[in-house]
């Protein structure tokens, strides 16, 4: 079967995006940041151009975490948090959200250790990730930070796909398309 692919100039990296049908009604260009040095780099630095003053970054695992990296070394900064999918071991008393991403397909949870979520009580915090889409991802890492007692200083992306090109409270730097599908019967 022959893949259906989606030409996009990003920060002036031309990618392949392969078209891959997530409902009945519509598919995505497959947007997969992890691996892709050249990305990474040139998106941070166009990204920290147009963030705002931040004290700390947050990503949810895994994809963003490169950005998130990337971000932190320009800025200077010493520490980012990444919202873990599972608590892990060393995690005592974790703060706790749940999350439904288009790209999963299913809920899952994301969290912070107590001790990360005690740096960010008080801090400006900068939400960080790949694709922006639904919302979900966006919506349950401004809970944690919340409940953390942080402060949402702005959220930022590669890409905002679909309808969250829209948005206005979003930084991205390019729109991803979503792509109907006709349903033959």
């Amino acid at each position: 079967m022959e893949k259906n692919f989606y030409e996009m100039n990003i920060v002036g990296c031309i990618r392949q995006l392969p078209r891959v049908r997530v409902a009945d009604h519509f598919e995505i260009a497959s947007f997969v940041l992890l691996g892709d040095t050249e990305l990474v780099v040139k998106a941070a630095a166009a990204l920290a151009e147009k963030i705002p003053e931040v004290d700390y970054l947050i990503t949810a695992e895994a994809k963003g975490i490169p950005l998130v990296q990337e971000l932190a070394r320009i800025l200077n900064m010493k520490r980012y948090f990444v919202a873990r999918k599972s608590i892990k071991p060393y995690m005592t008393d974790p703060f706790i959200t749940e999350v439904y991403s288009i790209t999963t397909q299913k809920k899952q949870i994301l969290c912070l250790d107590k001790e990360e979520s005690n740096m960010i009580r008080g801090k400006k915090i900068l939400i960080v990730d790949d694709v922006i889409s639904t919302g979900e991802s966006l919506k349950a890492l401004e809970a944690l930070v919340t409940k953390a007692g942080g402060k949402i200083a702005g959220k930022a992306a590669i890409l905002a796909e679909g309808d969250a090109a829209h948005r206005e409270d979003i930084l991205f730097l390019e729109p991803l398309p979503l792509f109907p599908v006709t349903v033959s019967r």
